[in-house]
């Protein structure tokens, strides 16, 4: 399936965040997947990203219209059309010199909402007890129900050993 390169790219950032470990450095992580300008996390934003992870994790729980518009709100998200670095306009969802944490929220919520928009069955959580890993499905028919083929795996041969066992 092919998404919305700017909102699947969001979509991802807040499967990365989610995923984090919770001691992970946060900045890094955004540097990793290129997120830009980052500027310094001070521990503020790092707490309130901390905080807004959970808020997302919460969609990848239960993802819903009224929990994505609850979401939303929280942000000081302003939409706008922008042209930079060569590239073809596209939608920045607040300002460049907003804080990185808040530019980060309305990124990841308006990513989120869109994805829902165009796909509400491919926000996905790993069906393996035990694993709480997130995912976003870009499978090409859409039925991903784990987070990884090791965590597949896992599942099916431990269903083959209960059936062979009886």
């Amino acid at each position: 399936m092919h998404f919305n390169p700017y909102g699947g790219v969001a979509a991802e950032l807040a499967v990365r965040l989610v995923n984090a470990a919770p001691d992970e450095d946060l900045g890094r992580l955004l540097a990793e997947i290129g997120y830009k300008p980052i500027g310094v996390i001070d521990a503020r934003q790092d707490a309130e990203l901390r905080r807004w992870i959970r808020e997302l994790d919460a969609v990848f729980r239960d993802p819903s219209v009224d929990r994505l518009n609850v979401l939303l709100a929280k942000t000081t998200g302003r939409p706008y059309i922008s042209i930079h670095d060569g590239r073809a306009p596209h939608l920045h969802y607040s300002e460049e010199t907003a804080p990185v944490d808040e530019r980060v929220k309305a990124y990841t919520a308006f990513g989120l909402a869109t994805l829902f928009c165009e796909a509400p069955t491919r926000i996905g959580r790993c069906a393996r007890d035990g694993c709480d890993t997130v995912f976003v499905d870009t499978s090409r028919n859409g039925k991903r129900r784990f987070c990884t083929t090791q965590c597949s795996t896992r599942v099916h041969v431990a269903k083959h050993r209960r059936r062979t066992a009886s």
